[in-house]
């Protein structure tokens, strides 16, 4: 993904004295929302060692279509795996006329979300017309499935390499319903607008502590808000805190977030390059991806270390942040998962996802 990281200006942490209205959607049908003020501060908790090396979850497995991934969310209750990319070219889903070429997927914001079981099996897919670019996703879970998280209501952007992309300007959340093909307008979808003149705005959970991590551009300007999950979805939009996310030339391409506890957690970096087509050895064999780990307390970032988790990746690209919780029993015990899109040369259609994860707490 491609996230204009370029486009901020600062780095701090603000408590905001109020909260801001917002409008919570249901279809067509409007629900009251209401302000008040944000909490004093996050309780204190444990924080994932970012130098401590990471472990493989699942390498090089198989997504629905043939993009690459660009998010995915845990349900732990259920063992499931959410990612989600973009719709392949060519594909021409129920009620389309045509099929539309990749790039016109790309500036809708068309969206496939596949469903695996932890052993990668696929078990699931559907489709999200109109959605956004993917940037990050969650997962809620209910019952045997789960309710999902996402940006929606994209609007198209083009970039300065001329590619053209749609970015959502909502946040929606909808059971998931295997074969189904939503669009921003299908009933659904319950949507919500939690910071007023916000755009690019995306979504994703703790699951230990049921909070809402979102993130938004406000004057150019991207931003985090940590919200309670109930309060949030009763359309109330009170953060506990808000974070402007870091910049400077030590950053890359902005790849993914995620939050537990006290502590936000962003992922940076790009794809290996290679020197030509045949070459098998990166130009950067290190990468330059780095997760940055930052107290929603004081807003100083804590940590941020360079991974080289999925070094031997041929096509290496960072994609997405997740927490993992292995057994729902034990949620002291739980992981911050990386994700990567990969393929196997320089000639090949066949993108994979693969997941890594750090688990040492402290």
């Amino acid at each position: 993904m491609r996230d204009a990281l370029s486009e901020m200006s600062r780095r701090q942490l603000v408590k905001w004295a109020g909260g801001l209205l917002g409008t919570a959607v249901v279809g067509s049908a409007a629900v009251a929302v209401s302000s008040g003020t944000a909490s004093a501060a996050v309780a204190s908790s444990t924080k994932f060692d970012l130098t401590a090396s990471s472990s493989e979850l699942l390498r090089e497995i198989g997504l629905q279509d043939v993009r690459v991934l660009q998010s995915f969310s845990f349900d732990n209750t259920n063992k499931h795996i959410y990612t989600v990319g973009l719709v392949q070219g060519s594909r021409q889903l129920p009620g389309e006329s045509r099929q539309y070429t990749g790039d016109e997927r790309s500036a809708n914001g068309d969206l496939v979300v596949t469903r695996l079981d932890l052993t990668g099996a696929e078990i699931g897919r559907m489709y999200l017309k109109g959605f956004g670019h993917g940037v990050q996703i969650a997962a809620e879970p209910s019952g045997n499935s789960a309710y999902l998280w996402t940006e929606t209501d994209a609007v198209a952007s083009t970039d300065s390499s001329g590619n053209t992309n749609g970015w959502g300007s909502k946040l929606a959340r909808f059971k998931f319903a295997n074969g189904t093909v939503l669009t921003t307008g299908s009933s659904q979808l319950t949507k919500f607008s939690p910071v007023s003149g916000a755009d690019r705005t995306t979504v994703a959970i703790d699951p230990v502590n049921s909070r809402l991590a979102v993130r938004y551009r406000v004057g150019g300007v991207f931003k985090f808000g940590l919200y309670d999950l109930a309060t949030f979805k009763s359309g109330t939009f009170t953060p506990l805190a808000t974070a402007t996310q870091p910049t400077g030339s030590a950053y890359s391409d902005f790849q993914g977030f995620t939050s537990l506890g006290q502590y936000l957690y962003m992922l940076d970096g790009n794809a290996y390059t290679y020197a030509n087509s045949t070459t098998t050895t990166p130009t950067n064999p290190d990468g330059n991806t780095y997760i940055t780990r930052i107290d929603w307390n004081t807003g100083s970032v804590s940590d941020r270390q360079l991974t080289k988790a999925a070094q031997s990746l041929y096509f290496r690209e960072p994609e997405g942040l997740a927490i993992q919780i292995p057994d729902t029993s034990n949620t002291a015990a739980c992981r911050l998962v990386m994700g990567f899109a990969s393929e196997s040369s320089a000639t090949a259609t066949d993108k994979m996802a693969s997941f890594y994860y750090k688990s040492s707490l402290i």
